[in-house]
């Protein structure tokens, strides 16, 4: 499963957030058909967070970041706004 619209679009990682959301809840809740539906799906996050960490964002969280979808998206916000990616609302 690809989305087609990049992460800069606003529908990505950005002004629209229940989109995102969504996308890694039903990663966190693992709603794949199989689980090679499931593991396209965090491939999929890994490539339009482009965070360093990937997955483990989302099987690994750090102890001082909320261990939730939510959590992981605000992460992968800042850090995207931190060095400068595009896709985000800025204030």
């Amino acid at each position: 499963m690809k989305y087609s619209k990049p992460i800069s679009s606003p529908t990505c990682f950005g002004e629209r957030i229940s989109t995102e959301l969504e996308f890694v809840r039903k990663i966190c809740r693992a709603e794949g058909e199989t689980e090679a539906d499931d593991d396209k799906l965090v491939d999929e996050f890994r490539r339009l967070a482009e965070h360093p960490d990937g997955s483990d964002l989302i099987y690994y969280p750090r102890d001082d970041r909320e261990d939730s979808p939510e959590g992981i998206v605000k992460e992968v916000k800042e850090w995207r706004a931190k060095n400068g990616k595009p896709g985000f609302k800025q204030g």
